[in-house]
């Protein structure tokens, strides 16, 4: 499996989502993307939730004031998704 790093606190707020929807599309089933935030992204997960449904694995690596790690690992749902869409 693997992992790729994804920074968000160094990209300006109006670009974030669309950096972090196309990092995600650039997965393949089986890699994951680490996330780092200063803040639980609540919005974030909604909208990957609606975008990806099953396709995305969302798993909390560190959730604190502050700092959030988050896994996202694309599954074999994204990929159909992708096929459909």
């Amino acid at each position: 499996m693997s992992m790729y790093p994804f920074d968000a606190r160094g990209i300006g707020k109006r670009f974030r989502h669309a950096a972090i929807f196309g990092a995600l599309d650039a997965l393949v089933p089986g890699e994951t993307m680490r996330f780092f935030n200063d803040h639980d992204p609540i919005p974030l997960l909604r909208q990957i939730e609606q975008r990806y449904a099953n396709g995305v694995i969302v798993e909390y690596k560190q959730r604190e004031q502050g700092v959030v790690i988050i896994d996202f690992t694309v599954t074999d749902a994204a990929e159909a998704r992708r096929a459909v869409g």
